[in-house]
């Protein structure tokens, strides 16, 4: 049996991926939330929110309400996935 090449694919080059187009939607704790959104510092802990990340991993908006966190993906043409 022979060993089969697979391509490799560097992280940079995964996370560029869907760059512009996918972003990914997760739902975190405010304590979570205050530690990947710097602006955040001032929310409640304990409360449940909704995240909306780049395809990068970069931050772009949170809400308690994941329906406007749909909208906001909506209105920038982004494709959202959902990570458990």
């Amino acid at each position: 049996m022979t060993d089969t090449l697979r391509p490799v694919v560097a992280t940079s080059e995964l996370a560029a991926i869907g760059e512009g187009h996918v972003a990914y939607l997760r739902r975190m704790s405010s304590d979570d939330i205050r530690a990947k959104f710097p602006a955040a510092k001032e929310i409640q802990p304990g409360i449940d929110l909704w995240a909306l990340f780049a395809a990068d991993g970069t931050p772009l908006a949170v809400s308690d309400d994941r329906g406007s966190i749909l909208a906001s993906a909506s209105q920038n043409a982004l494709t959202t996935v959902s990570i458990h």
